[in-house]
């Protein structure tokens, strides 16, 4: 790769995987995604989180490249997740000297994942390095999305390294910093990998956005997606929106169906809300769109309907592992409604009740269940639920 500096003496190290599917082995990435290092060179030097171990040699090759024969003298572990700690024992093979800067819940993942660490350097708030003309300060931000995470500031070039925070899907086709790429681009990229990582963290991250606040900071590094230079602003309102749930206007409908019967359910409440006025609708069957996806949506939007068939006494299994992720990943703040279909037996309601008890959102209507194919008075009821979502709705906006 043609050498990229995010200033004189700091270097970006970053490669685009465009072979891997799934994210954390669960996550849909299209688009690939980018991991990102950063090497400042000064009296000393320091190495900012390495790259997933399947770049190791192009990696350690870049770095040589840069410093020569030189040692690095620092390696700052941000996060120790996998995709960004991979080249760890790499690093102190060839630079068997490098001391590991990390906080004191650092270390314990390093011995776990990779080897006992005995050249350490254990930070906290406020601790600094003095490298020569750059000065590094060290903020935690326990849980966004480790317990573990931290920042590193540099306060001479005024750079955040941020780990995952602030990061994306997506990798860096060409363009690496925000003003040298079309965004729209990462419009969805970067709310997905809120949605889907950091997401679960929202209050943690609220107060990371606090704690950092203070600091001046002219550019944000993180450890995937595009380098923030020229408008810091457009990462940092979405992600303070996102991490304290302020919701748009819209609903989010998913179900799951076998014959048809509880997709022509969705699609009566789909129209009835169109009809209202309610002009942000995502409908999705369950079997055919990734969780990514819809996660994603029910993040940005304050309505939720979810309408499952029974299923062998139980919910329909593509709609009943949403229903499991959005627990897991307890979004807050929405409205609810709930409907569903059944032949011989119940079952999809019954258990989408227990969902509504587990989530605890605010229920809009009585649950809906029809038996068999959709009838007159069961179309009514859906009209009804519809409407009782858009009246709560309407009176917010």
């Amino acid at each position: 790769m043609q050498q990229v500096n995010l200033s004189e003496d700091i270097y970006f190290l970053g490669f685009n995987d465009r072979r891997t599917h799934l994210f954390e082995n669960i996550w849909p990435i299209p688009h690939g995604i980018s991991y990102n290092s950063y090497l400042i060179v000064d009296e000393k030097i320091a190495l900012v989180d390495t790259v997933e171990r399947s770049f190791i040699d192009e990696y350690l090759d870049e770095i040589e490249g840069i410093i020569g024969d030189r040692a690095i003298d620092y390696l700052i572990i941000n996060h120790m997740e996998p995709d960004h700690s991979g080249a760890l024992k790499s690093i102190i093979q060839k630079y068997p000297d490098i001391k590991l800067v990390g906080n004191k819940k650092t270390f314990g993942f390093v011995e776990s994942f990779y080897l006992t660490p005995k050249n350490v350097v254990e930070v906290y708030d406020d601790y600094r390095i003095d490298l020569g003309k750059h000065k590094l300060q060290f903020q935690m931000i326990p849980m966004v999305h480790w317990p573990e995470t931290m920042v590193t500031y540099e306060e001479t070039s005024k750079i955040v390294f941020s780990g995952d925070a602030f990061g994306s899907y997506g990798t860096l086709d060409g363009g690496i910093f925000d003003d040298e790429i079309n965004l729209d681009f990462y419009e969805v990229e970067v709310m997905r990998y809120f949605t889907n990582i950091v997401g679960k963290y929202c209050p943690h991250t609220q107060r990371a956005i606090k704690k950092l606040a203070p600091l001046d900071i002219k550019m944000i590094a993180a450890t995937h997606g595009p380098i923030w230079r020229s408008d810091l602003d457009w990462v940092l309102t979405r992600y303070n929106k996102w991490s304290s749930y302020d919701l748009d206007c819209g609903v989010v409908i998913v179900y799951g169906s076998m014959y048809g019967n509880t997709q022509r359910m969705a699609e009566v409440i789909a129209r009835q809300l169109a009809v209202r006025g309610i002009k942000n609708i995502r409908v999705y069957d369950a079997s055919k769109t990734h969780s990514s996806y819809i996660i994603n949506d029910i993040f940005k939007y304050k309505g939720f309907i979810v309408g499952s068939p029974a299923y062998n006494n139980s919910l329909f299994p593509n709609v009943e592992i949403l229903l499991s992720t959005i627990e897991h990943m307890a979004p807050k703040d929405h409205y609810l409604g709930v409907f569903g279909n059944y032949s011989w037996n119940g079952g999809g309601v019954k258990n989408l009740k227990l969902f509504a008890e587990k989530i605890k959102w605010e229920m809009v209507y009585d649950p809906i269940e029809e038996m068999g194919a959709l009838k007159t008075d069961k179309k009514a009821e859906l009209v009804k639920l519809a409407n009782a979502m858009a009246d709560k709705l309407l009176v917010e906006n």
